[in-house]
């Protein structure tokens, strides 16, 4: 799944954080994505930053789920990740036995154990919110050059990872 279909998927309270977070904590994140929003939109940046921020954030929801804003997405869901939920990625990796520096890996293996991912899944389930991990899973094998065939099939059968309805546009 890319970023842009992960904005279009993901619970709306998601994708709020996820705006939430990049505005509190990294504002040139932020507004690369508002403007990039913005000149979407063939609006000036100061009037969506003039909006109420439920309006606000509706709006950059709605653009962002949009293929041509895949790279302000990705930015933003990456960035999300790695510094707000990286003990996630830490705990995955460390369950999945994989050499990382703080969640981060170069080089992914093409392929991984069954067993040890469902047990890696079953683990960071427990320990983090679901909605999160599901985001981060499917992140995880969209962004990356490896794609699991096995992951893909626990993000489709695993009822805990499944979101409900799309974020409203």
């Amino acid at each position: 799944m890319t970023s842009h279909n992960l904005f279009g998927a993901m619970p709306r309270s998601v994708a709020e954080d996820i705006l939430e977070f990049a505005h509190a904590t990294d504002k040139a994140v932020y507004r690369t994505a508002l403007d990039a929003v913005a000149s979407a939109r063939k609006l000036r940046s100061v009037f969506l930053e003039r909006q109420p921020k439920a309006e606000r954030y509706s709006t950059m929801i709605a653009s962002l789920s949009r293929p041509a804003m895949e790279a302000a997405a990705d930015a933003l869901i990456r960035n999300w990740l790695l510094k707000k939920h990286s003990v996630l990625l830490i705990d995955f990796m460390d369950a999945l036995k994989i050499q990382h520096e703080k969640g981060v890996v170069s080089e992914l293996p093409g392929t991984v154990d069954d067993a040890l991912l469902r047990n890696a899944v079953e683990s960071i389930l427990t320990r983090h919110p679901a909605d999160v991990v599901s985001v981060y899973l499917r992140a995880f094998n969209g962004m990356n050059s490896e794609n699991w065939a096995n992951l893909e099939s626990i993000l489709a059968t695993d009822t805990r990872l499944q979101w409900s309805a799309p974020a409203p546009a």
